[in-house]
């Protein structure tokens, strides 16, 4: 059992505030949800593996991005620790489209709206240059409708992928926190990578809680969050 089942039935969910807050923890992010109590998190942004055999000029790669294993299972506890009628975005890759729908859709999310950010470069040309990376906007239940609804086409910047071969801007991820969480409420990331999201929710008054397999990028994404690097 761990540490945080164990407080879990000894009834000491206050506590999971003060532990789970604000931090960053290393391992399985579908284990590490399974510790978490239900319907905990007000709004999760993330941004999992595009499944899609991803290698930097570098040569860096992407943890359990060559399979999909880890999809239904980790949107399953996703699903599971969210707030009833509340958000979750999630980038994903649009060669696995499918994947990512059917885990979404199986673990009970429903698909409220599809995101394009804009990117003033190509990361690569093919047959199209890339120009843009997409996420979609899922919630569970029915939130009530925004008096000002955020448009679906987004601005991009390039963050140089200097602490993640696949990291993403601030500025791009705060009108997302703004938009789809209160003031004080708890960002989750199961996927937080150099830490982003975690930033970007701490620059708009929220909490945070970021889970990541790689312990290099956990130990980048919580000296950062600390202070240790530039935050964008």
């Amino acid at each position: 059992m761990s540490r945080f089942a164990k407080r879990q039935r000894l009834g000491a969910i206050p506590a999971v505030s003060a532990l789970l807050r604000n931090t960053v923890l290393q391992g399985d992010c579908i284990q590490l949800m399974k510790d978490l109590p239900d319907n905990t998190v007000d709004f999760i942004l993330t941004d999992p593996p595009y499944v899609c055999h991803y290698r930097d000029r570098h040569g860096r790669t992407v943890a359990n991005d060559d399979n999909s294993d880890w999809l239904a299972p980790a949107f399953e506890q996703a699903y599971r620790v969210l707030k009833h009628n509340s958000f979750c975005v999630s980038f994903y890759g649009w060669t696995a489209a499918d994947a990512f729908t059917t885990a979404w859709k199986a673990a009970g999310f429903r698909l409220a709206g599809h995101l394009v950010f804009a990117k003033p470069y190509s990361s690569s040309a093919r047959y199209l240059g890339a120009r843009h990376e997409c996420a979609y906007l899922l919630t569970k239940g029915r939130p009530a409708l925004p008096a000002d609804p955020l448009p679906d086409v987004l601005g991009w910047s390039y963050t140089g992928n200097k602490l993640h071969p696949t990291q993403k801007p601030v500025d791009s991820l705060k009108p997302l926190i703004n938009a789809f969480s209160a003031a004080g409420g708890l960002v989750l990331d199961p996927f937080c990578g150099s830490g982003s999201s975690l930033v970007a929710a701490k620059e708009c008054g929220r909490d945070w809680l970021g889970l990541e397999l790689d312990a290099a990028h956990q130990a980048t994404a919580s000296h950062r969050l600390a202070g240790g690097f530039s935050l964008h």
